[in-house]
């Protein structure tokens, strides 16, 4: 049985999804099996219509990428999350679907399987690396192996070198640049590498 990849996340506007598209893609270029999920949208209409592009995001992924469930982190072997950083913290909508896996952690699903994760913000100092390290913690109590991407590649520091996992400031709105896809796509290969390490 072949390395499983589970890639969740949600975005608003699009910026955490290029990441997870690109996480998703490099752990398929190491030979992983890839699901990319989106955890359910949580905000009402009138929020979401007040930001063309956050409106434009969710019509364009609605029907174009899976909506996360308990089996897809039944099924993988690793797992990749992303999420945009809210105060420093998890998005509200990655930690209701995290908050409902309780079930599955106290049988054993967790164990062992390695993991890592990914962020975006509007601003450089916006809190990306405290989100991750927030999302971590999820990790610690399901008894993860955390995968960081570490400094383990040149390509990293051409993306701002956040040895923690990819982020992206979003700044004025501008989705992730070449350099940070790269690294995005470097820390799937990574994961899926790691994961098949793990496997012997």
């Amino acid at each position: 049985m072949g390395v499983r990849v589970a890639v969740v996340y949600y975005s608003a506007t699009g910026n955490v999804h290029a990441l997870a598209s690109a996480v998703a893609d490099g752990a398929a270029a190491q030979g992983a099996e890839v699901r990319l999920r989106l955890v359910a949208e949580l905000a009402p209409d009138t929020a979401i219509d007040s930001n063309p592009a956050w409106r434009a995001h969710v019509s364009a992924t609605r029907s174009q990428v899976p909506e996360a469930t308990l089996e897809d982190l039944e099924w993988a072997t690793a797992y990749a999350f992303g999420t945009p950083t809210r105060f420093g913290n998890v998005a509200a909508h990655l930690k209701q679907f995290l908050d409902t896996t309780g079930g599955i952690w106290q049988s054993g699903v967790f164990h062992n399987k390695p993991a890592t994760s990914f962020t975006s913000a509007m601003n450089r100092h916006g809190g990306q690396e405290s989100t991750i390290l927030a999302l971590n913690n999820v990790f610690y109590h399901w008894g993860c192996l955390i995968v960081p991407p570490g400094y383990t590649d040149p390509l990293l520091y051409e993306a701002g070198g956040n040895p923690y996992g990819t982020s992206w400031p979003s700044s004025g709105g501008e989705g992730p640049d070449e350099p940070t896809l790269k690294a995005a796509r470097y820390q799937g290969r990574h994961l899926a590498d790691i994961a098949t390490r793990l496997r012997g």
